[in-house]
């Protein structure tokens, strides 16, 4: 069986005696995508590619064993995660050139999109070992494709930093951002991001946040850094898995900085970065894309 290109298909079926398809695969490591939250939402060649490979490589195996009870998969499983992926990814490409067949799963969507697998993938190319992607659910590309932002060209960065320091940094490279910029952020520090959000990109930037998506309690909030903001806020504790969708520079009237925000960016930079007034006003205002002088004014005025 081939492929559009002419080249072999990476699987192709037999029939049982029942009737039903059989996977023959060829060696080689398959990365399946899983489902982010609803379990129907897997493929067949998935479910297919799964059953027939030798071993399955999971992110957790206690949760990747939840979905293959539910469609009956009895494939051994075995653990490959940030904290064993040095060892396990030697181990497992020893497996692969003895031409076994292993499915690499992260414990939703798509592997490796901010989960582990990386060291395993170019482990495997550099040893001649055959990488197929097996497609399906990704959870960026679900939110982008609901959010109403433009699609046409956009940048997903994974998560955002857990420091506030990092975090702000990336925010200010974005700030002038002529595209959609997707990120995944934890429940416990949404609010605090979005707080530099408004900060940072003002508070009339469009935002989507995307949360649960495919589960019982998903959620769409579209509108303004500051109303999603406040909207956060006033529910107390957030649950759930997060996308933050932000738009273009320019899809909304941009609220100015305050000047306490200048004030206040100046402190953090004299105090975590440990420059003296003039350096880090010099900081601030290429930030910011103003003058120093217009810093200057903006921290001492009122």
């Amino acid at each position: 069986m081939a492929d559009e290109d002419g080249k072999p298909s990476p699987e192709h079926g037999v029939s049982g005696g029942d009737g039903r398809s059989i996977a023959i695969l060829e060696p080689g490591l398959y990365l399946v995508a899983t489902p982010i939250g609803n379990l129907a939402d897997i493929s067949l060649r998935a479910l297919e590619v799964l059953n027939a490979v030798n071993l399955i490589a999971c992110e957790d195996t206690r949760h990747t064993q939840k979905l293959l009870n539910h469609y009956g998969v009895t494939t051994r499983t075995i653990s490959y995660h940030q904290h064993n992926e040095i060892e396990r990814a030697t181990e497992l490409v020893a497996k692969l050139q003895q031409g076994e067949r292993i499915a690499l799963v992260s414990d939703a969507g798509t592997p490796p999109v901010s989960d582990p697998g990386f060291r395993l993938i170019t482990q495997a190319i550099e040893h001649g070992v055959r990488v197929i992607p097996v497609p399906g659910a990704c959870a960026f590309l679900a939110a982008l494709a609901a959010s109403g932002l433009p699609p046409d060209s956009f940048s997903f960065h994974g998560f955002l930093p857990s420091k506030p320091n990092q975090r702000r940094q990336i925010l200010q490279g974005i700030a002038h951002s002529q595209q959609t910029e997707i990120f995944y952020e934890a429940p416990h520090r949404i609010t605090a991001a979005l707080e530099e959000v408004v900060e940072i990109l003002g508070g009339s930037r469009r935002l989507v946040l995307a949360r649960e998506l495919t589960k019982v309690h998903e959620e769409f909030l579209r509108g303004t850094a500051a109303e999603i903001l406040e909207t956060l806020k006033n529910r107390g504790e957030i649950k759930g898995e997060i996308t933050l969708l932000i738009a273009k520079a320019g899809a909304g009237v941009e609220i100015e900085p305050s000047p306490t925000s200048v004030k206040q960016r100046l402190e953090q930079l004299m105090e975590e970065e440990k420059l003296d007034e003039k350096a880090a006003l010099k900081k601030i205002a290429k930030e910011k894309g103003i003058s120093k002088s217009k810093a200057y004014r903006e921290i001492h005025r009122g």
